[in-house]
Formats: structure tokens, C-alpha cells, sequence
């Protein structure tokens, strides 16, 4: 089965709405880095925070007004998602609906303070309002109960690549038939001790540093259903257990998904790690003629949202016929989105024109 995407959409450190962040990219703006400090030791990180004004409006909202920043990214792209889909959840399309959750570190702000009163002030003052929020299907449930989901409901975790894992788990539900659409979901937010922990695997770079990944807050949605403007096919993954089967892994995502006659356009996956160097080679052997795209160099690494970030970075390029501020370029019609995670897995999926739509 082909599935499709039927809407899209996000919430990033440059804005949330699909034409506003669009258009930003097109002109080259790129995540403000700001400042977040180890209250412990003093020491000085980067990240790029979705600005709070972005989503403050859902604070009004009893069931988010005492969870965390991912969850209320995750209702905002969600319901974004939908609306750009054309759809209004009734009881009726919400029995026909299911939700699929990606996530990486999740919910790191409640995590690290529920545990920090642990260690500081012993386990009889751990809060029971913060621990709900420390699961990593928390956002899930927020989202289920936003939408009326009382159905399929399910949270995968994994590495920046895990978005493609859930559309694949997505495009295999609606399969069953059972199912009018489904919700694909990523969320990640930012903490200090977050930064710090991939700091210190040398993954993401310190104040003043060029080198290593912007770590982000963000999230993304994609509809995907039977019908829609965008086909989509996706690889399974490649597992990768270390570093050096990296350029492998993705390869072989590459050999097997590509499409006869290629593609327009690569959405990659760089983000000033390793990762650029291998994926690099990798689309100059199979895509040399392709138009490249890098939206983590604006976005910053959204981790457990990269993935879907890429895919809606990609569905809009073939929406618009388009890279972001290349409107004169040769017309996209297909574009390889590219992903490989730190540590876990490579994969891939290729968006097109859908050949019953017009132009």
C-alpha cells in the first residue's frame, strides 16, 4: 500500500505556521541559539527554544495547563495537522482515527526535576504531579484526549529517525482497513541536562562553537490517510549498532528506495556531526544530480521531531514544486528524505505528486 499525506504540521524555534516557517527558511533565517546554564556547576550551554508566545494560547486548556513543553509542541502540531487536512474530529471520525507518537528523550524538564527532588530531599517528597509527565507516552495521552482517541494510541521510541519508524508503523495500520487516517506525532524538549548529557558524548556544540548539533525543541504532524496530494513510500530501517556501519546502513536505504529515475531533491539529515560527512558521500554516489536541503541547519536537532520535520520540510517542497527560496529551480515533483540517527538506525522515504492531482 502507497499511503498518503493528507495535511501536515509543526511547531519550530522560527514559528508554526506551515507558510510562516516556509517562507522563513526561504530566506535563510535560522534558529536563534540561547543560553541555558547547569544550576550545579555553572557550565554553559546552547540551545533553540520554540518561543513560549508560540504556543500560550493552549495554556488555557485544563488538561495541558500543568504538563510540560513537549506535550503542549505536540497538541499545536497536531492540531495543526488536522486542520490543514481538512478534518474535524467527531465522535464518529475519532473512532476511525489513530494516533502514532515519536519520541526521543522525551519529557526531560519533569524527569529531571521529579528525580532532582529525589536525590536532594529523599524519596517521600517525590511529586505526584510531576510523574505523569516523566512517562515517555505522556504527549500520546494529551493528544488522545485532545482528539477524542480512545482507540489506537501508540508511542515509539528511538532516535532522531524514529519519525520515518512511525509513519512506516502508520502507513501499516491503515492498512488493516479499520482506519480512516492516522496522526503521526513528534515531539522533543529541551532542558539543560539534556544538553549537557549529548555535550559530553560530543554530539552537540557548546557557546561559541561551530562544530557539533544545535539541539531544538520542536515538533511535527503528518495525516497520513488514502487519499492526498503526496505519496508517500517508506524504507523499514536499517539498524546501526556502531558508528562505523553507519555509511552501510544508509546506502543500502538509498539502493533500495530510491525510485527508477532517482529524485528532484534530498531533504537530509545533517546537523554538524558525523553524520553530515557519511551522508554526504552517500547522495553524491547515488544522487549526484539532486537538489540538496539540509532543514536541520535552520531548525537546529529536534531529535525524536527531526525526522517528521524533514518529511513536512519535503511534502511542502512538492506541494510548491520547490526547495525553500528556490521558486526558479528545476520543479520538484519527488523528493529522498534521508535520515540517520546517533546510534540506533538509517532510513529514508520518498514523497511524490500524486499522479491523480493536478499541478
Amino acid at each position: 500500500m502507497s499511503a498518503r499525506i493528507a495535511g501536515l504540521g509543526w511547531v519550530t524555534p522560527l514559528g508554526a505556521g506551515l507558510d510562516e516557517v516556509w517562507e522563513r527558511l526561504g530566506r535563510g533565517d535560522v534558529a536563534e541559539a540561547k543560553m541555558v546554564t547547569n544550576p550545579e556547576t555553572g557550565r554553559e550551554h546552547v540551545y533553540a527554544p520554540v518561543p513560549p508566545k508560540t504556543v500560550e494560547a493552549l495554556g488555557r486548556n485544563p488538561r495541558l495547563r500543568r504538563s510540560s513543553a513537549i506535550s503542549y509542541f505536540a497538541v499545536a502540531a497536531g492540531m495543526a495537522a488536522l486542520e490543514n487536512a481538512g478534518v474535524v474530529i467527531t465522535p464518529e471520525s475519532a473512532a476511525r482515527t489513530a494516533l502514532v507518537f515519536a519520541i526521543s528523550s522525551g519529557g526531560v524538564i519533569y524527569t529531571r526535576k521529579f528525580y532532582e527532588q529525589i536525590v536532594k530531599q529523599g524519596a517521600n517528597t517525590a511529586s505526584p504531579m510531576l510523574f505523569p509527565e516523566t512517562v515517555y507516552n505522556a504527549p500520546a495521552s494529551h493528544l488522545a484526549a485532545q482528539f477524542g482517541i480512545d482507540g489506537a494510541s501508540y508511542t515509539l521510541v528511538g532516535d532522531s529517525t524514529v519519525g520515518l519508524a512511525a509513519l512506516k508503523f502508520a502507513e501499516q495500520l491503515l492498512a488493516t482497513g479499520d482506519l480512516d487516517r492516522v496522526v503521526v506525532v513528534g515531539s522533543e524538549e529541551c532542558d539543560w541536562i539534556l544538553c549537557e548529557a549529548y555535550r559530553d558524548w560530543r554530539l552537540s556544540r557548546g557557546p561559541g562553537k561551530a562544530h557539533g548539533a544545535l539541539l531544538a525543541e520542536g515538533a511535527a504532524a503528518v495525516v497520513l490517510a488514502r487519499e492526498g496530494a503526496v505519496e508517500l513510500q517508506l524504507h523499514d530501517g536499517v539498524p546501526v549498532f556502531r558508528q562505523q556501519e553507519a555509511e552501510a546502513a544508509l546506502t543500502r536505504v538509498y539502493a533500495e528506495l530510491l525510485p527508477r529515475g532517482g529524485a528532484d531533491a534530498v531533504i537530509g539529515c545533517a546537523n554538524g556531526t558525523f553524520v553530515d560527512a557519511i551522508e554526504r558521500r552517500v547522495i553524491g554516489r547515488h544522487l549526484p544530480e539532486a537538489a540538496v536541503y539540509f532543514p536541520r541547519q535552520s531548525l537546529g536537532e529536534a531529535l525524536g521531531a527531526s525526522a517528521l520535520l524533514q518529511t513536512v520540510v519535503a511534502a511542502l517542497a512538492v506541494r510548491h514544486g520547490a526547495l525553500p527560496g528556490a521558486a526558479d529551480a528545476k520543479r520538484i515533483e519527488t523528493t529522498f528524505v534521508s535520515a540517520l540517527g546517533f546510534n540506533q538506525q538509517a532510513s529514508g522515504a520518498v514523497l511524490k505528486r500524486a499522479k491523480d492531482m493536478s499541478s
